[in-house]
């Protein structure tokens, strides 16, 4: 029997999908583990990013958690407050979460999350990065190894040849371009109507006001919601960096000419939107560089029939991309790559019967899909509900609101109780050591088909701590 060891992991794109692929392949005892990434270098940027207990615990597996939460704010507590007056609508104490869970529910630095996976690789002697490399086309899922071929910035192109392809190369992925082709399906990228600005403000700049100083030096986050329009805020790295993230009609890209997913935005188009916003709020926001305003388009696609063709799977943003309500983004893209190891681990064989192998793969997408569909849907919700405007429903939500100081379901999913026992003590590695045996057997035949029928027999599985959860 073939060693499943020996089996060539090829990994496009290096973001935190990638990383984790890269990781967990090296973890869990892969020898060739090869990341194929367009820029020339891991620069990291971005703002703000929640570390919740189930992703968490994936990293602690791996080694790197330790370092990430040295520079992690533990949050035990959130505030939900009216836009336009800043009154509360409800505060939920959350001090017991490392208790009930294992692990803490923190904010961090995006740049700590990928720098930690980034040095957590570079330790693995498995793992090779090709940078300055794009993907420019997948030509041959199988049935025998998958080909594809990689495109140096400065060089001629040249065919690889691998046992498994992993698209982790987020919304726009060419893996997912060739493979849905491969499958004759079709999923286009689509507009969610919605952008954001992301805003980070240092102590230096908030020093001398009390009232901002004390949002920095507080353990809680905050959300800011108004008719359409919302603004998440906390501290991170270590309480020297103050956070905010908005979401808001998308406007200015509805008007531009081109695809792109980033503008460098006009801080007078910023203040109008939240102009109607309470005075604390627009003084954070007044406080940004006027060159410094930087808008982001949230793209989507429907859930797709299919994550895998062959020896390739898609993994994150390129085959569920979310809204960032519910802040599980890219512990989602963390969870799957901890299960695509596991599952290729455990592939009839050792990975040398292809068939075994794209079933395994298939069984990842079993393990994965329904319970993603749902956080995905999930975060849509938790924006319908925040966005509303005046009217009935936003009168029954501020009710709900009101009642949930009594203990009632919470209208925000991000800050029910209910919702984070569902995704908090969730492991998506045990689940996939205890239900691989019984997930594989159903792949009777071939597994390059869809799943139609498949998906059902992990419905109350990856899903049943969901049980009256509503979306």
């Amino acid at each position: 029997m073939s060693d499943y060891r020996d089996l060539r992991i090829s990994v496009i794109g290096a973001g935190m999908g990638g990383l984790a692929c890269a990781l967990a392949f090296a973890k869990k005892g892969f020898k060739h583990v090869d990341v194929y990434e367009t820029a020339s270098n891991l620069g990291f940027v971005g703002a703000g990013i929640q570390l919740a207990p189930n992703m968490a615990r994936v990293l602690d597996r791996w080694g790197c958690w330790d370092g990430i939460f040295a520079e992690a704010t533990n949050i035990k507590s959130s505030s939900i407050r009216e836009g336009s007056t800043n009154r509360e609508l409800v505060h939920v104490e959350m001090p017991d979460i490392a208790e009930k869970y294992g692990y803490p529910h923190c904010t961090g630095h995006r740049a700590s999350l990928a720098g930690g996976l980034y040095e957590g690789c570079k330790k693995e002697p498995a793992v090779t990065f090709h940078f300055s490399t794009s993907l420019a086309g997948v030509k041959s899922f199988g049935p025998d190894k998958v080909v594809f071929t990689a495109q140096p910035r400065n060089a001629e192109p040249y065919d690889v040849e691998t046992d498994v392809l992993l698209g982790a190369d987020g919304i726009k992925s060419t893996v997912r371009i060739g493979l849905l082709k491969g499958l004759n399906i079709t999923a286009d990228v689509e507009d969610t109507g919605q952008a954001a600005y992301r805003i980070m403000l240092t102590r230096d700049e908030m020093k001398n006001d009390p009232e901002l100083l004390e949002l920095l030096d507080a353990d809680c986050a905050l959300r800011w919601i108004g008719e359409k329009r919302h603004i998440v805020a906390y501290p991170i790295s270590n309480k020297t960096i103050y956070n905010l993230s908005t979401c808001q009609p998308d406007v200015n890209f509805a008007a531009a000419t081109n695809a792109t997913y980033t503008t460098r935005g006009s801080k007078v188009a910023m203040l109008k939107v939240y102009s109607d916003f309470h005075p604390i709020v627009l003084k954070m926001l007044n406080m940004v560089p006027e060159g410094e305003v930087c808008e982001w388009r949230l793209r989507s696609h429907k859930p797709l029939d299919s994550w895998v063709l062959g020896a390739a799977a898609l993994v994150g943003d390129a085959c569920h991309p979310t809204l960032p309500h519910l802040s599980q983004g890219a512990a989602m893209a963390i969870e799957d790559a901890a299960v695509l190891a596991e599952v290729v681990s455990r592939a009839p064989g050792g990975g040398a019967d292809r068939e075994a192998l794209s079933k395994a793969l298939k069984v990842y997408e079993l393990l994965r899909k329904d319970r993603t569909t749902l956080l995905v849907d999930m975060a849509a919700a938790s924006a319908r509900t925040l966005h509303l405007g005046e009217g009935k429903a936003k009168e029954e939500r501020d009710r709900q609101f009101a009642l949930a100081k009594k203990g009632q379901p919470i209208p925000d999913k991000w800050a029910s109780p209910e919702v984070q026992d569902m995704i908090y003590s969730y492991d998506c590695v045990k689940e996939a050591q205890e239900k691989f045996d019984e997930l594989y057997a159903t792949l009777a035949g071939g597994a390059n088909g869809h799943t139609n029928g498949t998906n059902g027999h992990v419905n109350g599985l990856a899903n049943g701590h969901a049980n009256g959860v509503a979306v």
